[in-house]
């Protein structure tokens, strides 16, 4: 993707500021308490993101070309892939440290990769699977001290299988970058980002009989701002694309990893053990590795491209 109006700076402003958002909308999830059945949270975080996503396509002019849609299949099919993934992704939030629940999330970009070479045909050299092997490695370092306390069975076996529905949830996750994909060859972004929302909130209705809950004001209003929070989040991440290449801004998607570590400790008091801050530092050295090497190749075609024409 070639910036619009090259000011990379301004792209790496907006990036981090969408993380910090990003992580303002987890906390406050975990603030909301860890009995709200995942697909509540869900539907509140999607539903009340609609709010600003509608509203900054209203300002840029694009709420009503936003609406249309050559391939409502392929938005159903990413947002049922995404649905699930948000919902198991926040169960794990729920019951793990944020830290931890950060560093697992970082597997997703590296199933991509995986996927993109099953299900797309992309060609994936050995320095990528390296780096998906060594991030994979660290996956298993950051998760392996949660997964053996379910031998100790009782409130610590919920720790465990929290840090598996992360793990799923960056598969699934995984398999909706590659829908993703797909649409953007000929849907715009705003549509995609609309439709997600849209989607995501009709289908979390379908959990309401597997035990809603009536909840008292404190937690409804950290729910409704989590989804103001990722909607607002969603805007700044698509806007931060439009003055840097994505190789330019990726990398400071790591920087959740610090900015959480902080929120962590001064708001609920965690602490991430040796596990979690050596297998971090795999998976981000592997994930950086990555997005060098996909800067690598674009270059590459670039070249080429002139060269050939």
């Amino acid at each position: 993707m070639r910036p619009a109006t090259g000011n990379p700076m301004r792209g790496i402003a907006l990036k981090v500021s969408s993380v910090v958002v990003f992580l303002a909308m987890q906390t406050f999830i975990k603030l909301a308490g860890s009995d709200i059945p995942p697909g509540q949270v869900t539907f509140c975080r999607s539903f009340f993101a609609l709010f600003p996503i509608m509203a900054y396509l209203g300002y840029q002019g694009q709420l009503r070309s936003a609406f249309y849609t050559t391939n409502p299949i392929g938005h159903l099919k990413r947002g049922t892939l995404g649905i699930i993934s948000m919902g198991l992704g926040f169960y794990g939030l729920l019951h793990l440290p944020l830290p931890e629940a950060i560093a697992l999330g970082y597997a997703m970009p590296l199933v991509a990769v995986i996927f993109a070479a099953l299900f797309l045909g992309e060609t994936v050299r050995i320095y990528r699977w390296s780096a998906v092997f060594f991030g994979m490695v660290g996956v298993a370092i950051i998760s392996w001290p949660k997964l053996t306390l379910f031998r100790e069975g009782g409130v610590h076996a919920e720790q465990a299988i929290g840090a598996i529905s992360v793990l799923m949830a960056s598969v699934l996750g995984g398999m909706a970058m590659i829908q993703v994909r797909r649409l953007v060859e000929e849907e715009k972004t705003a549509t995609i980002v609309l439709y997600f929302s849209i989607t995501a909130t009709v289908l979390s209705l379908v959990t309401v009989p597997f035990g809603w809950q009536f909840l008292d004001l404190g937690p409804q209003l950290f729910l409704i701002a989590a989804g103001f929070c990722g909607g607002v989040a969603q805007i700044l991440l698509t806007e931060s694309y439009r003055h840097a290449d994505v190789s330019t801004v990726a990398p400071f998607e790591y920087t959740s990893i610090v900015i959480g570590g902080v929120i962590a400790y001064f708001v609920f008091g965690d602490v991430p053990g040796r596990s979690t801050l050596v297998g971090t530092a795999i998976v981000v050295a592997a994930g950086i590795f990555i997005i060098y090497r996909e800067h690598q190749l674009d270059l590459e075609r670039r070249a080429a491209r002139q060269a050939g024409s």
